[in-house]
């Protein structure tokens, strides 16, 4: 399954929202230097989607907020 996901780094908390439209907001602590936000985001959607960190790939927007994200199951 392919997901719009839109990252807020360094925030005060990690989580995952499901939006309205279909989308997820993701909250990590991580900063967005030298992929460590990136990171942080496949780590909270691998415990939220209750798969391995393997089976989720950014597709698009490796340096953008919002990025495309498939999760294999």
């Amino acid at each position: 399954m392919k997901l719009t996901v839109r990252v807020r780094a360094n925030a005060k908390h990690t989580t995952v929202e499901e939006l309205p439209d279909g989308s997820y907001r993701v909250s990590v602590l991580a900063a967005p230097e030298r992929g460590r936000a990136n990171r942080a985001v496949v780590d909270a959607l691998a415990d939220h989607f209750s798969v391995a960190r393997s089976h989720i790939t950014i597709l698009a927007g490796h340096t953008a907020r919002t990025k495309i994200i498939e999760v294999r199951d």
